[in-house]
């Protein structure tokens, strides 16, 4: 027949038992949080990368741009360039921003009379 196991043995037994499941559970909480790290980490440098490598494309584009424009300054027309096979910089020099003009006469006559927005232009003849 079986000995029974004494009150102390049975608690040794199980805090063995709890001991090797705890330690296997902090093991995958460590493993986790590296997985978690590994991941950030690499998401920053990959944006990191692809924020220089846009840098690169951009200053080549700006180079080129600056190119086509000279060649055009010296005297090739867009079209000569496209014969060639030199299609339009891919990039052009941003135009300069200009204040906004005041409405001018042109739009104000393009605006239906206030009476012909009220009545659906309605009674309202402009020689048609």
């Amino acid at each position: 027949m079986a000995k029974e196991l004494s009150p102390e043995e049975a608690v040794e037994r199980a805090q063995r038992a709890m001991d090797n499941r705890l330690t296997s559970v902090r093991e995958l909480a460590h493993s986790r949080q590296n997985v978690a790290n590994v991941r950030a980490d690499s998401a920053a440098r990959l944006a990191e990368v692809e924020r220089e490598e846009r840098e690169k494309v951009d200053a080549a584009e700006r180079d080129d741009a600056r190119a086509y424009s000279a060649a055009i300054d010296a005297g090739w027309t867009a079209a000569e360039l496209r014969k060639i096979g030199f299609a339009e910089a891919s990039k052009k020099r941003a135009p300069r921003q200009r204040n906004a003009r005041k409405s001018t006469s042109s739009e104000a006559a393009a605006t239906p009379p206030a009476d012909a927005a009220e009545n659906g232009g309605e009674g309202q003849s402009y020689g048609g």
